[in-house]
């Protein structure tokens, strides 16, 4: 979605719509129950809900294109970091448990970003340019924090013996979240001070000379990107007791929540990844793709554990043998895409064929 030209209507339609829905609800009292009435309501929850975080990834991205890369791109993964970290606790800490919500869901989104959206992205440059370039460097450093990050958060916990697997101790998890947030940070120093041009490609250089957005539109995005995350934010308990039903409804495995969460917080991003693909900047597809996934351990888990200690919640991290495997052969595969500075359409086939492994998974472990 461009940042230029006039603003399109929905950027600012559906805050409003959300904070309108919220209210009206909040007002009549009204919990979703399986009825006519209440599918409906579902259905425009979800409409809204989607239309909200697609509206706050548009603002972000205005705001990111003026304020450059690799800026832009922090902002757009800590925008979709916020969404996720509340519809996380607000759907794990509810009325019906759900301890693994946080595990499934950040498991999903390292599949989802190191399968899904890279495989997609890698193909469709390649089907378009043959071969797309990026810096090798600043994927190593990704790679580098990401397999630490998703070692100690989701692996470690089944081989710890102070407390039973999959689940950390207080002292452990306390330790753990620490080192995850010091990690984070020194990788945000990294990106965007220390080392800059690790993460900056040759097409966002030429595009650094392009038109930018007025003071004015600035002022504007930032209001409505606040106004978009605190919309939901608000319906993001709305949507815990929607995603609950469903699930029950179909049937569907416990991880499959986990994978709806993932999707609906990734799918703005990953359209504005596969955007850059399509318009050979594949380095900005990968800062955006694996600096999602960083931000969503580095940032979601320690968010979480603080919730689920002070509210005396039971937090279960440990992976299933299965999806450790997955893991394995997602960071090994990773290493061998991100090693040459070259890709082609095979690696995204690769990729996507892991992805689709894992999705049959879920429904058929």
């Amino acid at each position: 979605m461009s940042a230029h030209g006039p603003m399109p209507r929905s950027a600012w339609i559906f805050p409003a719509l959300a904070i309108a829905l919220f209210a009206a609800a909040t007002a009549a009292g009204y919990e979703f129950a399986p009825s006519a009435f209440g599918w409906l309501f579902a259905v425009v929850l979800l409409v809204i809900l989607f239309g909200t975080v697609f509206a706050a990834v548009h603002h972000a991205e205005m705001i990111a294109e003026r304020i450059g890369e690799p800026f832009g791109t922090l902002l757009l993964t800590m925008a979709i970091t916020i969404i996720e970290v509340a519809l996380i606790a607000t759907i794990m800490l509810g009325d019906k448990p759900a301890p693994t919500l946080a595990r499934d869901t950040v498991f999903a989104v390292v599949m989802i970003v190191c399968n899904g959206l890279v495989g997609l992205c890698i193909f469709i440059g390649g089907m378009r340019y043959r071969e797309q370039d990026f810096q090798i460097t600043g994927a190593n450093l990704y790679l580098s924090v990401l397999f630490v990050l998703a070692t100690i958060t989701l692996d470690m916990p089944n081989f710890t013996l102070t407390a039973p697997g999959p689940v950390y101790s207080a002292a452990q998890l306390g330790f753990v979240s620490v080192v995850t947030l010091l990690l984070y940070a020194v990788f945000l120093y990294t990106q965007t001070v220390r080392h800059r041009d690790y993460f900056v490609g040759s097409a966002n250089e030429a595009a650094a000379h392009g038109e930018v957005i007025s003071d004015r539109m600035l002022a504007i995005s930032v209001a409505l990107l606040l106004v978009a995350l605190l919309s939901v934010v608000l319906l993001s308990k709305k949507f815990s007791v929607v995603v609950d039903v469903i699930t029950a409804k179909i049937g569907a495995p416990p991880a499959f929540a986990g994978v709806l969460v993932a999707v609906l917080i990734l799918l703005p991003e990953s359209v504005a990844a596969i955007s850059a693909a399509r318009k050979n900047d594949l380095q900005k597809s990968i800062n955006l793709a694996l600096g999602s996934s960083i931000a969503t351990i580095g940032l979601t888990v320690p968010a979480v554990a603080v919730a689920a200690y002070a509210l005396d919640k039971q937090l279960v991290l440990g992976l299933s043998n299965q999806h450790m495997l997955i893991m394995l052969l997602t960071f090994m595969l990773s290493m061998l895409t991100f090693g040459t500075g070259r890709t082609n359409i095979l690696f995204g086939m690769v990729h996507m064929v892991v992805f689709a492994v894992f999705l049959f998974m879920v429904f058929v472990p």
